[in-house]
């Protein structure tokens, strides 16, 4: 397949799946001697491997060190499963702090007048110097 047919194959935009050819996520390509990429079965599947773990949030360096536990049929499952749950474990803190950021929105929205008035208790709050936290 060209990077083409391999993008629409696989859901990874060809941009994307050049950029992960430079990062080394996947390897080199093999070419057309027109020079132009071809892409096989193999190369799909660590295509649609490397999106879903995308997809899950996982970041390049984890994806990289995912795909040489795949790749490795002598790995410990229980290395692939404290990378999962220390994945989890950023995201509830990512999550947990949203929470937060959700809260003091809709306090400050709470204070608001909301009508024709130019005072604002929102632009005054985002306009006051950081606080320690």
């Amino acid at each position: 397949m060209n990077i083409g047919q391999a993008a629409r194959a696989t859901g990874v935009s060809a941009k994307m799946i050049r950029w992960y050819e430079e990062q080394g996520l996947i390897p080199g390509a093999a070419r057309t001697g027109a020079g132009y990429r071809v892409y096989g079965a193999a190369d799909l599947d660590r295509l649609r491997f490397i999106r879903r773990a995308r997809d899950l949030g996982f970041g390049v360096k984890q994806i990289g060190e995912l795909l040489a536990l795949w790749g490795d049929h002598a790995r410990a499952s229980g290395d692939v499963k404290r990378m999962a749950l220390e994945h989890a474990a950023v995201l509830e803190a990512r999550v947990a702090a949203l929470q937060e950021m959700i809260g003091a929105i809709r306090h400050l929205a709470a204070n608001c007048h909301g009508d024709a008035r130019p005072d604002c208790p929102i632009l005054d709050n985002l306009a006051k110097p950081e606080t320690p936290r």
